[in-house]
Parts: C-alpha cells; structure tokens; sequence
C-alpha cells in the first residue's frame, strides 16, 4: 500500500526557549486499541480529544503526533487568536458570512480564556487587539470591504494614518491601518504545549508516532511504524498534511508559511523607536504581505513568504532563503534597526481550500476530521474541534449550525494539476499584494 508522507520541517521553532520545561510523552511501542483515536495534537485535535473525553469519561481516547504538539504548525504559528473574520490574501470570502465566523471564533476564545485560566497556562496571554495595515495608499478596497463588515456588525474600530500608525508601531512603511480591539497575542507553542499537558487522564498520548496508513472498516486499523491500533472511529485533526489519511481527497491543500524573530532589543535600540506596548499586526494581502508582531520581551517577529507544501516537507536551503528575504525586508520596515539580528527562522503549514470554506464534519462511518483553516487557525480550529466532538456525539449545541453554515470546501483537482493551479494563485496574489513589500 502507499505510505502518508510524514511532516517534516527542517528548521527549528523560534517561540521555544531552551529554559522550556516540557512534558515528555512516549512513542507507540505495541499494538493497541481505543474508543477513538485522534490524529494530530493541534488546536483541532486536542479541542475535539479534551471535550470527547470531558463527556465520555469511561472512553479510551489515544491521541497521536508525528511529531510533538510543540513542533506542530500549531506551536510555529504568528500567535494571533483572532475574534473576528478578515480577509485571505485578496479575497473577502470570510467577510461575506463576518456574523457566523465572528460568533464562533469568539466562542473558540472564550473556552481558550478559560483554559488557560483554569490550567493556569503560561503563554504570554495578551488582550492587544490587532492592526490591519496597508502599504498602498492603492489598496483601499479591501480596507473599505473591511470597515463596511465591522460596521455591520457593530464592531469598534478606528482608522490611522501613517503618524499615527508611526507613534504606535515605530514604523513609516505603512499608509493605513484599522486597529479593532478584538484580538489576542500569545505564544502558541507554549499554549499548545500547555493545553496538551491539561488533557483529562482517559486520553493516552503518543508522541514521535506518525500514521503511514489506515486501513477502513467496521473496526479500523491505524497503521503506524511502531504498531497497529484497531478503534471503531476516528478524527482526523492533520489539516492539509497526510494527505493519504483521509478517504475523501482533494477538498484542500498544505502551504507552508515562514516567519522570523529577532533578539531582544537592547535600551539603545529600543531608544530609536517611539514608547510602544507590544502589538500585532497583519497585511491587507496576507499572502504577498507581511504580519508583524512586537512581543512582551521586546523582540519582532515577521512573518512572509507561502510556498505550496502538499507532503509538509520544508528543507534547511528554502529556510535559508527566506531567512535572507526576512532580513532584507525587517530592514525595509525598520530602517533604524539595521543592528537587530534575526536569531531563528522557521517554517509550519497552513491549509487552504478553494472556496475559503473548511473541512468539517463526517468523512465516512467512524471518521470524521477538521481542516480548511485558511491561515487563522487558534480560535477558529479550537471551536471546530470542540463542536465536531458534540456533532460526533450527536450532542445538541446550537452553534453546530452555525458551524455548517460556513459552507463546505468545494473540489481541488489531483497534482500535477494542482500544482500548477498552485503556483499560478500564488503568482496572482503576490502580483496583486507586490505594493505591500
């Protein structure tokens, strides 16, 4: 049979420390079975594993990772938990159901908020709200798109012009900005870490144990290199990534992301940037543009820069690459700090669909997944995987209407010509976003 592709990224998460302490969970050593089985410790997984096993106590629930939950895409994302829709590259899909996606993300924040409450997780939590910038005083449409959605909703916001964005950011290079304070700032590796390590005890985790394999049935057999595990159902919390896994093919595809962090500014440098609170911004093109954040201990992150990545696999020369395009363009931005240094580069996954829609819901008997998180992924992926458990469950929840209502990711076709379809999106949006650099 033909073997899933394991994620591999060849560089090394910049939100870990080396005085992290972690939790260290074993590799599968011995054939197993499980009332469930989840695949993947990010936020989808590990929301859908914690409310199974909350409302079905007596469960055996094994939640597996090719990897560890801190080397996931989960723990390499920008550390942004949004509350409210915003735009994909130069599309405006999400604004279009802004009502919909805005109740449940604020719902994914608030069971985040608890947890990390509750568990008393030490990420960096931060009520910072969020800049949403432009460099082009060409491109107003998607900024006026913006206002309109956050109008509709009530929504508080203010415009900034290009002062006032320097008095808050310390930068010239943008134009316009819409500040709205519904946003989060977190380090994601260390939320994903903690939210794993607070699972309820009737989840069993192995981690270093990717899945090359499932074999379906009334009873289905998850292969792995280190053993067989036989569970009636599943949930498939991998994203875009193993594409193999899912019995139902081409509804999304992996790109891979890149982001950068400096070193802490020292006093000096810190003295040639206005007194700024730490923020977070992202780019009216969020596939050619850059997102920015300015963190609690004083250093920049950057994140720029998407390349298809259909098996997960980033190479060390591609990190490298980016790494120098980083620098180039962090000094473009912040042309008095030209003595930071980028101290790590890095790389994590995103899934995309064709339509902006996600993947939600049953694929067939006993296997269900959540995917499509279109580059915002902590508090949309959270309430996705909560409320595919009550689904799975056939527990009532209102919002799992609200859930469907989003629409289903439509039909990508098969590589070489994905591909190419790809490569030519990818060439559009950074044509259409190429004033935002």
């Amino acid at each position: 049979m033909k073997h899933a592709s394991i994620p591999f990224n060849q560089n090394k998460n910049g939100w870990l420390k080396e005085s992290d302490k972690k939790k260290v969970y074993p590799r599968l050593n011995n054939n197993n079975s499980a009332d469930w089985v989840v695949i993947g410790s990010g936020f989808a997984g590990v929301s859908f594993a914690r409310n199974l096993a909350i409302n079905n106590p007596h469960y055996k629930i094994i939640l597996l990772d090719s990897s560890t939950a801190a080397e996931s895409s989960s723990a390499r994302n920008s550390g942004f938990i949004i509350g409210l829709p915003h735009n994909i590259g130069s599309s405006t899909t999400e604004l279009k159901k802004a009502q919909t996606y805005r109740t449940l993300l604020e719902e994914g924040i608030n069971e985040l908020k608890t947890l990390t409450e509750k568990f008393k997780i030490e990420c960096e939590w931060e009520n910072a709200g969020k800049y949403h910038c432009q460099v082009s005083t060409k491109n107003e449409r998607v900024l006026k798109e913006y206002i309109d959605s956050l109008s509709s909703m009530n929504e508080a916001y203010k415009v900034l012009n290009k002062e006032e964005l320097y008095q808050k950011l310390g930068s010239s290079f943008y134009s316009k900005g819409i500040y709205t304070p519904n946003s989060i700032l977190v380090n994601p590796a260390h939320l994903i870490i903690g939210l794993v390590d607070n699972l309820p005890e009737n989840i069993t985790i192995y981690n270093n144990t990717p899945v090359m394999g499932i074999q379906a049935g009334t009873i289905h057999n998850i292969l792995t290199p280190y053993g067989t595990i036989k569970t009636p159902n599943i949930m498939l919390g991998t994203n875009a990534l193993s594409r193999d896994l899912t019995p139902i093919k081409n509804h999304q595809a992996a790109m891979a992301t890149f982001a950068s962090i400096t070193a802490p500014l020292s006093d000096e440098q810190k003295a040639k940037l206005p007194k700024m609170d730490s923020w977070g911004l992202t780019p009216v093109n969020a596939i050619a543009g850059a997102t920015l954040r300015y963190t609690q201990d004083n250093r920049f992150l950057i994140r720029q820069h998407v390349i298809p990545a259909l098996d997960g696999h980033v190479d060390a020369k591609k990190t490298y690459q980016v790494y120098e395009q980083h620098k180039k363009l962090f000094y473009k931005i912040y042309p008095q700090l030209s003595d930071v240094s980028l101290t790590n580069t890095w790389s994590g996954t995103i899934s995309v669909t064709r339509n902006g829609c996600p993947i939600w819901g049953k694929l067939m008997k006993g296997i269900y997944a959540v995917g499509g998180c279109n580059g915002a992924g902590i508090s949309k992926q959270t309430i996705a995987g909560k409320l595919l458990a009550d689904y799975a469950m056939d527990y009532e929840n209102p919002l799992i209407h609200s859930m469907q209502e989003l629409g289903k990711a439509n039909y990508l076709p098969p590589s070489p010509i994905l591909d190419i379809a790809i490569n030519l999106s990818l060439m559009k949006e950074n044509f259409i976003g190429r004033t935002e650099v």
